[in-house]
């Protein structure tokens, strides 16, 4: 191949295609919307699967030079009793850690690595597509990525990976229509704040009906006191259906009254949020699957192919795979369009059952069978409500969709 593959915004999953492109031999370019490149965003969950990918890319030491290694994921009711705790990442026998990191200072890796391997015109700022279009110079099939300040440029294919808002989507699918809203709003955060139970535990508790919170910490070792950089995140069903913008400024009081109340002996929760250095707003959403992603040169990637609830730490994971799956195929494959192609009926389907299992099985589904059991009422033995078998069959079924069950990962082949 010996044009560019054009890769349509330089978020998580157009840096981690960029990479895996040139780790295959195969040339490309980066054009990202944003004037300057900054560290944008709170914290994210890298689950071994898509630390599976990063370690191919040589990247894991740097991440995790810059992260917090989940030792496990702990749940509890709103009145802090405790439901389960399961071991995560190395902790659970996979070969790949868990890393809970700030989706800056993941970013910060991406763009070093892409800059440092691919030279430094190969990421493109303020460049905004305006549109896709399949063309054909001296006989040469290519396409053409224009952008709203005038400027275009040709390459070999157009990879849309432009967010939920993905302008390659929509004309791919014209007239879709917004994101779908179903009544729940995230509010999220960091503070700072000392380690608390492990100092690596990630803490699902509470329910929608009475308000569910995600805690888990993100950097170590923040200052000389020995605080860490703690993420969370607060979920409320709530009638506001705000902007989708990922840096939306949030208002404490908005929320804070749902988890005021919320003291553990083990986390000052209420403490948490009211101490955070910035609040952020969200609504959560994802979008109804589509029945195609590719049409000859031009493709869709993460969020821009699948959006979907922040639930089970998967979406910058699916993202991840979407990019090693597609430069593999490309690899692979005797032509540019078979390539994309391939990658479509090799990851449509196992997205979208991700996509689907987020709505009603993330593996807090946990969290409401035992809301529901009980009534929203402490419980005096958590085996009156719920069994071990029971709680553990249904994470292991989110895992196995999910694509992160630990033999199976183990033994897949690589990617790319």
């Amino acid at each position: 191949m010996s044009e560019d593959v054009l890769i349509v915004g330089g978020g998580i999953g157009g840096l981690t295609l960029a990479l895996s492109l040139h780790q295959v031999g195969i040339p490309c370019t980066v054009y990202e919307a944003a004037p300057e490149i900054k560290a944008l965003g709170v914290g994210i969950n890298l689950l071994p699967h898509a630390m599976r990918e990063y370690a191919e890319l040589g990247l894991q030491e740097k991440l995790a030079a810059v992260a917090v290694e989940t030792q496990e994921v702990c749940f509890y009711n709103r009145y802090g009793q405790h439901i389960l705790t399961e071991p995560r990442g190395k902790f659970a026998g996979y070969d790949w850690p868990q890393l809970s990191i700030h989706r800056g200072d993941l970013h910060a890796v991406l763009v070093e690595a892409v800059r440092e391997r691919l030279g430094g015109d190969a990421l493109v700022t303020g460049r905004k597509c305006a549109a896709v279009e399949h063309d054909a110079v001296g006989g040469i099939a290519g396409i053409t990525v224009r952008f709203d300040d005038g400027s275009s440029a040709r390459g070999a294919a157009a990879i849309g990976c432009d967010g939920i808002h993905s302008m390659v989507r929509k004309q791919l699918h014209p007239g879709e229509g917004p994101p779908s809203y179903q009544g729940i709003n995230m509010w999220r955060g960091v503070t700072r704040r000392k380690p608390y139970l492990s100092g690596a535990s990630m803490v699902i508790a509470g329910w929608l009906e009475v308000g569910k919170m995600v805690v888990y910490p993100i950097r170590n070792h923040i200052d000389a006191d020995g605080n860490q950089l703690v993420n969370w995140v607060a979920e409320v069903q709530s009638p506001r259906n705000v902007m989708q913008d990922w840096n939306l400024a949030g208002k404490l009081d908005d929320f804070y009254p749902v988890f005021k109340d919320w003291r553990f002996d083990w986390l000052d929760v209420a403490g948490l949020i009211r101490d955070a250095d910035s609040i952020l707003e969200y609504p959560m959403v994802d979008r109804e699957p589509l029945p195609f992603w590719t049409q000859g040169r031009i493709a869709l990637l993460g969020d821009a192919a699948h959006p979907m609830y922040p639930r089970g730490s998967n979406g910058a994971g699916q993202a991840i795979l979407d990019a090693r799956v597609l430069a593999g195929c490309l690899k692979r494959e005797p032509s540019v369009v078979a390539g994309i192609k391939a990658y479509e009926k090799l990851r449509l389907k196992p997205a979208y059952e991700v996509v689907l299992a987020n709505r009603t099985l993330g593996p807090d589904v946990i969290l409401r069978t035992v809301h529901e059991r009980t009534g929203d009422k402490p419980f005096k033995r958590i085996e009156d409500v719920i069994g071990a078998q029971e709680m553990t069959a249904l994470g292991e079924n989110y895992k196995r969709i999910a694509g992160f069950e630990r033999e199976a990962l183990r033994n897949r082949a690589s990617l790319v």
